[in-house]
């Protein structure tokens, strides 16, 4: 049973569903169940009236008589689809600048990666990787999209934004180090680099949203997040075994010191490593609660200086290169 209400009505442990764009609250998924007051007081804040509620999947139960508000929700639900309409032609119009296609690449994959964050089904999942498959694409088969992509990337703080840039500068990263080898199928790969942070979709909301530094516990449980990720692309089984390995090993660190497993070295899948990379290279120089983003430049010197023991040096070294010009 789901009805929509005025969200001053909002309880804990009410499983809500809102009906807004990604961009117009802060929270990682568009449905969750309530856990705190502070949720409730963010979804007011950020001036959202109304919200639907499932009661089948709420703590709480509906004492009143009058009609569940159901056709609306249903008449949403229906008009979404993860990839745009018309994004394939749009992308191979020759007609467009360059420039051009690669913002709506950039655009369309944020749109793309908020709706299968929502809604992780195994449907959505195949048409993602589908749209993955156009972007790698796109990227493989024009040599200058490199300079465009990486001018336009934005650094806000939503995780929406956060999977595309690892995406795209994992793809870029894995362009410059294989070419077009026919060892490495860079179309399948390019789901497992965008999806890397999937499992988040199965962590509580509080704990991705805290303000402050988590607790020993709370970093215990967002760690879970590769293994979750990893799991529930077993589930739907769209995409290959190395995509999955991306997911669950992008924490790893080269010299043993990273999650789930502390692999060391050529423990860790190469695409891993790649994946890695790009993961904290963005995590720098995007904006979150607590500090201010790093400049590119300064990003890359702190990896180098501080931490080159978390990668594989030459796959940082060309990482580097790609922000030469």
């Amino acid at each position: 049973m789901k009805k929509n209400i005025n969200t001053k009505d909002l309880k804990i442990g009410m499983y809500i569903e809102i009906n807004e764009k990604w961009f117009k609250h802060p929270f990682f998924s568009n449905h969750f169940k309530i856990t705190s007051e502070n949720q409730i007081k963010k979804i007011q804040d950020n001036d959202i009236a109304e919200v639907f509620v499932d009661f089948d999947k709420s703590d709480q139960t509906w004492h009143t008589e009058e009609p569940i508000i159901e056709e609306k929700y249903e008449e949403v639900r229906l008009r979404v689809s993860i990839m745009p309409e018309d994004f394939k032609e749009k992308i191979n119009d020759p007609n467009i600048k360059l420039e051009e296609r690669s913002k709506i690449v950039y655009t369309s994959s944020i749109d793309m990666m908020k709706n299968i964050l929502d809604e992780p089904t195994d449907e959505n999942i195949g048409e993602f990787k589908k749209g993955a498959e156009e972007i790698v694409s796109f990227i493989m088969k024009n040599e200058d999209v490199t300079k465009y992509l990486l001018n336009i990337t934005d650094f806000d703080q939503y995780t929406y934004t956060h999977s595309v840039n690892v995406g795209l500068y994992s793809i870029l990263l894995a362009k410059s180090l294989f070419g077009d080898s026919s060892e490495h199928d860079m179309k399948k790969l390019g789901a497992g680099f965008f999806l890397h942070d999937l499992g988040k979709v199965r962590v509580d909301n509080d704990i991705l949203n805290k303000n402050g530094k988590l607790t020993a516990e709370e970093f215990n449980n967002i760690k879970l997040h590769v293994v979750k990720g990893y799991e529930l692309l077993k589930e739907t089984n769209h995409l290959t075994d190395e995509a999955k390995i991306i997911v669950l090993q992008h924490h790893e660190r080269y010299e043993g010191n990273g999650y789930p497993y502390g692999l060391r070295g050529d423990e860790i899948h190469i695409y891993s490593k790649i994946c890695a990379i790009a993961d904290i290279f963005d995590a720098f120089t995007s904006n979150r609660p607590y500090r201010k983003p790093m400049p590119a430049f300064k990003a890359l010197q702190k990896m180098k200086e501080q931490m080159i023991g978390h990668f594989q040096e030459d796959l940082f070294n060309k990482f580097v290169l790609l922000f030469k010009d």
